[in-house]
């Protein structure tokens, strides 16, 4: 909450935020409509891991530390659209999965969207603007706001660390989690540069974007798993090689958006 009061809700969040969102969205949709498709991704485990990036603990570091300022907005707005439809849509295709249902239950799709940790922030960002304190209350959260994303990035190499102990024959991958890899750190974020090409984004809007697109699997896709007991060494292996890749593939694709722009 504290970034968001910081950087403000205008329309460059809002924007941005839609464009996660949908664009996650209608992949899960293209994905499980078309049998080609659910056949090289045939479970919600690796549509998760290709698709939900880990935005909060990575991207928006990356973001601060690579782009200016002024593109903030962005960087929250793509991690609020992630956020929210991870945390809406993801228990409950889980839970579908596991317990084999066909049916969506619109009373825990309803909870999942007001328990989702980015309709919390959104909606306390928002209580704080209509009482007027969005900009005291910004910058006083706005410190401890950067200290947690600075221990966010040893979260994520703790979360690591207990991955490597505890799984074995992490880099045996199978063909459908080399699909979701590719998925997560090619397919999706060229599909998010092919957006913003055809909305007419500026430069430093196009690369945060296409690096928040292009974060490794996010750790709340193993958490996920791990609380409803399917498909934990996917979601491990998943979350394992995609962040050790980034090591790569994120500046690769920020060298890649500065010479073609």
């Amino acid at each position: 909450m504290g970034l968001l009061l910081k950087a403000g809700i205008n329309i460059d969040l809002i924007r941005s935020s839609l464009i996660a969102f949908c664009s996650i969205g209608s992949l899960f949709f293209l994905i499980n409509i078309f049998p080609i498709t659910r056949k090289i991704l045939p479970n919600y485990s690796l549509q998760l891991g290709g698709l939900i990036g880990n935005t909060s603990f990575l991207g928006i570091p990356i973001a601060i530390a690579l782009l200016p300022t002024s593109t903030i907005n962005f960087t929250i707005g793509f991690d609020i659209g992630t956020t929210l439809f991870a945390w809406i849509f993801g228990p409950i295709f889980l839970q579908k999965e596991k317990s084999q249902s066909s049916k969506l239950n619109l009373k825990k799709l309803v909870l999942s969207l007001f328990n989702s940790p980015a309709s919390k922030g959104t909606l306390g960002a928002l209580f704080v603007y209509s009482i007027s304190l969005d900009n005291y209350l910004g910058e006083i959260l706005w410190i401890p706001a950067r200290i947690v994303i600075f221990l966010a990035i040893i979260v994520v190499g703790t979360r690591l660390g207990i991955i490597t102990k505890n799984k074995n024959n992490l880099f045996n991958l199978s063909s459908k989690i080399k699909n979701s890899i590719i998925l997560k750190l090619l397919i999706f974020p060229l599909l998010i540069f092919m957006t913003t090409f055809i909305f007419k984004f500026e430069k430093t809007e196009v690369l945060s974007l296409v690096l928040q697109a292009g974060t490794p699997s996010a750790i709340s896709t193993i958490l996920m798993a791990e609380a409803y007991k399917i498909n934990q060494d996917i979601a491990a292996k998943t979350l394992f090689i995609t962040t050790l890749c980034s090591i790569i593939t994120v500046p690769l694709i920020t060298i890649l958006i500065q010479i073609y722009n």
